[in-house]
């Protein structure tokens, strides 16, 4: 899976992927989403090079637990040795779209090992998508524990 993830991430950020998808609102809805779940597979496998092309350079992240991060910091942190994701998924997404702006909001879980302890989380996030001269990039994203 490793060596296709790069294809895969090539395939979705290709302009008019989706373009034969019913309504240029429902493709770029189809789009974002799928950029969604680019995010976790780099996540996953600690790619910073893909999520590179997906978060926007004055990115602002605020992680469960109320940390804010700036872009730099967030891929310090998944770039973290002792930080291993194991899986991370998304339960549920819906991406409103408002010009070249986006919301999507969702449910996601993930499951790990960090400083050699386990860990399960589930939370609610909220991630704003802005699509800067035909590319779409976060520029926020925001989580919230809750409960498995």
């Amino acid at each position: 899976m490793r060596a296709m993830f790069p294809a895969v991430l090539l395939l979705v950020l290709s302009p008019g992927v989706f373009a034969q998808h019913g309504s240029n609102t429902d493709a770029e809805q189809t789009r974002i989403l799928a950029f969604e779940n680019a995010w976790n597979l780099a996540e996953e496998h600690k790619d910073v090079r893909a999520l590179d092309g997906l978060l926007a350079e004055n990115l602002v992240y605020i992680d469960y637990d109320g940390t804010i991060m700036d872009k730099a910091q967030f891929m310090a942190s998944v770039r973290a040795p002792s930080l291993h994701p194991e899986q991370i998924v998304n339960e549920t997404m819906i991406a409103h779209i408002y010009g070249d702006s986006a919301v999507v909001t969702g449910v996601y879980r993930e499951k790990g090992v960090n400083k050699g302890k386990p860990y399960l989380r589930r939370g609610r996030f909220t991630d704003t998508w802005v699509n800067q001269n035909g590319t779409w990039v976060c520029v926020a994203s925001q989580s919230t524990l809750i409960s498995h």
